[in-house]
């Protein structure tokens, strides 16, 4: 990676990717905020991407490694069929995919992995879709694991943290609530996804990281709020990447369908 030469950033970021819809949707207030997100909320270009997306799980640590461009996977169903024709063809980053299994590796996660054929899913294409529509910053992929728990992806995180002295963007990207079968076309917010979302961000905005690490045990409503892990791990990711002594933000909030939120976040791992 040392090619070009990297501009040092010092943030990470959280984004709830929320419905698919996001591509295509211009009411959701989310579509909005993303799309302004490289005039108003992170102005430095990156030299290439990571992202770990909610959609992409395995049993150990998997990284895309493409040569040539990213395919773009649709992998949502009974969607508007416009959605299918998207593309989002971002160059692959194999030397980035090569340095985040070295990071792992030395930071004693034995086994990592490279799929050289899977390209972007949706948690990935659509935020990036908004975020960089020139699609020519080159973006690698890093999957989650949902057999292990929150301090798992932290520790993930904390082990790519040099990856921002090489100007590599390290995005979660998830959901901070994600109850699917929740979900309703009926106004106002659940009082659980609201509770949870609250607790999130107290949590965070106060850095209690070990507190979301932990967040099973600290909030009754976590189970109704994530009941699968998948869309909250890449926050963890992102949170140990940024470094402990890193400051949370809360750079947008809006909710859809009664109880998803779209909280996104920006780690910043030299507060002023």
């Amino acid at each position: 990676m040392g090619s070009q030469m990297a501009v040092p950033l010092k943030e990470t970021f959280f984004i709830s990717h929320g419905s698919p819809m996001l591509s295509i949707d211009d009411s959701l207030p989310a579509r909005h905020f993303l799309k302004s997100f490289k005039e108003k909320v992170f102005t430095q270009k990156p030299n290439s991407i990571l992202v770990i997306s909610g959609h992409w799980e395995t049993s150990e640590p998997t990284v895309n490694c493409i040569t040539g461009l990213n395919n773009t996977i649709h992998d949502f169903y009974n969607f508007p069929q416009q959605m299918y024709q998207l593309q989002y063809q971002a160059p692959g980053a194999p030397k980035l995919a090569k340095r985040v299994k070295e990071l792992l590796k030395s930071s004693g996660f034995k086994q990592v992995h490279e799929d050289d054929k899977r390209g972007l899913d949706h948690g990935a294409w659509v935020p990036l879709m908004l975020m960089y529509p020139e699609a020519d910053i080159p973006v690698c992929q890093l999957s989650v694991q949902t057999k292990k728990d929150g301090t798992h992806h932290f520790n993930i995180g904390k082990a790519l943290a040099p990856l921002k002295k090489e100007g590599v963007l390290i995005v979660g990207s998830g959901s901070a609530t994600h109850n699917l079968r929740a979900l309703r076309d009926v106004p106002g917010v659940a009082s659980w996804a609201m509770d949870f979302d609250n607790w999130l961000k107290e949590s965070l905005v106060n850095g209690r990281y070990e507190d979301v690490n932990n967040y099973m045990t600290k909030t009754p409503c976590a189970k109704i709020a994530h009941p699968y892990p998948d869309h909250l791990y890449p926050l963890h990711v992102a949170m140990g990447a940024a470094g402990g002594n890193a400051k949370a933000e809360l750079i947008h909030h809006s909710w859809s369908k009664h109880a998803l939120s779209y909280a996104s976040y920006k780690f910043d791992s030299q507060p002023k």
